[in-house]
């Protein structure tokens, strides 16, 4: 029989920064921002940043980040689950979710990522390009929007309070 394909983000089984597995269906009904990040990029500083505003803005509105660390760009994501925890809650005082660090491309690519990309491709295919690439899902746990490595998570606000309902 062959598997069923999935339907949603919420139907994958990830692990989080321990290795423990983390079903994603546990966020089932919120607005989701998923994002590959890395600690030493030229963008982390103001991505983190940005997406600590959002989550502190949203979080209590059905609002959640999930962080994939990924180490396929410059090697800019070097460090182990413990020592990347540590930049994140540390440096940049992360509170939402950082998940295990994984492949977003190439044949070990995660699942998750397989099917975000599926679910929308890039402007120049479906690789993704760069540390820092967003993927915005609705409550439904769809993929309703891609944006690039460069876009200010802020400039997201408006797409998250339409799916979140709120202005």
């Amino acid at each position: 029989m062959a598997e069923e394909s999935p339907k949603s983000v919420y139907d994958f089984t990830v692990k989080d920064i321990h290795g423990n597995d983390t079903s994603l269906s546990e966020y089932s009904g919120k607005v989701l921002l998923i994002v590959n990040v890395a600690s030493k990029c030229g963008l982390t500083h103001s991505n983190y940043k940005e997406l600590n505003v959002l989550y502190e803005k949203y979080k209590n509105q059905g609002f959640e980040i999930l962080a994939f660390p990924c180490n396929q760009f410059a090697g800019q994501e070097p460090g182990s689950n413990e020592e990347i925890q540590d930049t994140v809650c540390t440096i940049f005082k992360a509170e939402f979710p950082i998940f295990d660090k994984i492949d977003v491309n190439g044949k070990n690519t995660a699942p998750v990522y397989k099917f975000l990309k599926s679910e929308k491709g890039g402007f120049f295919g479906d690789a993704i390009k760069w540390n820092f690439t967003k993927f915005l899902v609705n409550k439904e746990g769809k993929v309703v929007e891609r944006y690039a490595p460069t876009t200010s998570p802020l400039k997201i606000e408006k797409d998250i309070q339409n799916l979140l309902g709120s202005s």
